[in-house]
């Protein structure tokens, strides 16, 4: 169980589309808005949680023709994610940014997050702790996972909002905010490098 734990911490404490998002937010738009927004990461973890659980992630992730359109997804939403974070409250935005990302905007980035089947897959097959009973221990896990899962998304949002809450100029937010979103485009690249990279 400890072990398990562990690996939960180890998972979700580096930098991901989640934390990293969550933190945006918080930077953009301060702690509340961006609450809404890690509400919604939770439900849509959750969910991908309970599609691994259920078998159901295993036979729609089987074709390689639907992981790749995943990750086109994945991406294409994260850099979207990242033109709301990178131009907020500007005046010169070629999106519509004043408004934060709400709870369908935090499920939306979990469910075509391909990162998120992969830890859900990793800690609910693997790590077998109660072998008496599959249903007591899966249900442990999901306890500890979001035991765990809550308290660091939220130290991520109130990392970005004490950013957002400092006393600084129009152009230093917005400089924070662009190198937030240059942190979630380095994930872009990362996501697409292993993606390549599986393939050789």
């Amino acid at each position: 169980m400890l072990t398990f734990a562990a690996a939960v911490f180890l998972l979700i404490i580096t930098p991901g589309p989640g934390v990293l998002s969550a933190a945006g937010m918080g930077a953009a738009y301060g702690f509340r808005p961006g609450l809404r927004y890690v509400i919604g990461l939770f439900f849509g973890n959750n969910l991908v949680a309970l599609t691994v659980i259920s078998g159901l992630a295993a036979i729609v992730m089987g074709p390689p023709a639907v992981r790749t359109v995943l990750m086109v997804a994945s991406i294409g939403y994260l850099l979207y994610l990242a033109g709301r974070i990178a131009f907020a409250g500007s005046r010169v935005a070629f999106i519509e940014a004043k408004k934060a990302p709400g709870i369908p905007s935090g499920i939306m980035l979990q469910i075509i997050n391909p990162k998120a089947y992969v830890v859900n897959t990793a800690l609910f097959t693997g790590f077998a702790f109660y072998p008496q009973s599959l249903a007591v221990e899966t249900l442990v896990k999901l306890l500890i996972f979001n035991a765990i899962w809550v308290p660091i998304h939220l130290v991520w949002l109130y990392a970005g909002a004490v950013l957002h809450r400092l006393n600084l100029s129009e152009a230093a937010h917005h400089r924070i905010n662009i190198l937030m979103a240059l942190a979630m485009l380095g994930v872009v690249a990362l996501a697409l490098l292993s993606s390549f990279g599986g393939r050789g």
